[in-house]
């Protein structure tokens, strides 16, 4: 199948040209669908709607693959030259200078970054608008093994502890090997001090389930215990988006899921796809959010009850 010439799509006032739309950006076999970077327009055209609202405003680090996923893969933080100048940058400081990072604020940006052949979208946890103060706190649930019971049992106790500490916290599967947990915050505070607070729920937990789960950054001590993972709680690190695809086989999807869901026994990290994450997404799995994040003040001191 020739992967030659050019498709031209509208995305709102804008009108872009996509670039070798038969290219194979996910090749089939081996039970895996094949995908284009034309399937790959057609999903995000569909699951925008879902998508930006959690990458808007935001800076991001995109995972490009113009070859597809078996050929080279390269981290891109600066904004080529080349994009177009409707496109949304930011320039944040970083140790020695500046980057200049996109933000995806539209539809067009959107499928402009998959013309690009972006597979993953990885989004910070703070705003431009306050760029060092994250509004999101994520909990990576990191299986030593490709185990997903033991992350769904961690997901679980997590879920429980927040609960107790009165957070509202909302799931997501990686589309690789976990799930994330994802607090909302009131980005009233720096990313240094929400680390700390992820540092201490995550020692705790891990204190009262010692046999199951660590903290341990070296895989070497970690045995088959879960990781519960923090390291993405600190200025200039990202996190997967909800709805970004995945460079693996098949095009696995990280997919908001619901805390019922956890006990459905066809669930797994790479449960959705490019083909069915959009049915996901209509069902709104994240509808129990609440619009304004927590401040976590109230949290730690109960979480300081906790502990003594």
């Amino acid at each position: 199948m020739s992967d030659g010439g050019a498709r031209i799509v509208r995305a709102g006032r804008r009108t872009l040209e996509i670039h070798r739309p038969g290219k194979v950006l996910f090749p089939g076999g081996g039970g895996a669908k094949e995908y284009t970077k034309g399937d790959l327009v057609e999903y995000h055209r569909a699951v925008a709607p879902y998508l930006l609202p959690h990458l808007r405003g935001r800076p991001l680090m995109l995972d490009r693959r113009p070859d597809g996923i078996d050929g080279p893969a390269f981290m891109q933080k600066n904004t080529p030259e080349g994009y177009p100048d409707w496109i949304t940058r930011t320039e944040v400081a970083k140790e020695g200078g500046t980057v200049t990072h996109t933000v995806c604020d539209d539809t067009a940006t959107l499928l402009h970054l998959v013309d690009q052949a972006s597979i993953t979208l990885h989004r910070w946890l703070s705003r431009t608008d306050r760029i060092d103060r994250p509004d999101r706190l994520v909990f990576d649930l990191d299986p030593s093994v490709d185990d997903f019971e033991t992350v769904r049992e961690a997901a679980r106790l997590l879920g429980e502890l927040l609960d107790e500490l009165k957070l509202p916290s909302a799931l997501m599967t990686t589309g690789s090997r976990g799930l994330h947990v994802i607090v909302p915050l009131n980005a009233a505070e720096g990313f240094d001090d929400v680390r700390a607070f992820a540092r201490e729920v995550a020692d705790t937990l891990a204190a009262a389930h010692p046999d199951r789960l660590t903290t341990a950054a070296r895989k070497k001590d970690r045995g088959d215990r879960l990781y519960l993972d923090i390291q993405r709680n600190a200025y200039a690190q990202t996190a997967v988006a909800p709805y970004t695809v995945r460079a693996l086989p098949g095009a696995p999807v990280a997919v908001p899921i619901s805390r019922d869901e956890l006990d459905d026994p066809k669930l797994h990290a790479r449960r959705w796809t490019v083909a069915d994450a959009v049915e996901q997404a209509r069902a709104d799995p994240w509808s129990h959010l609440p619009r304004r994040g927590r401040a976590l003040a109230p949290a730690r001191r109960r979480l300081a009850a906790l502990r003594d």
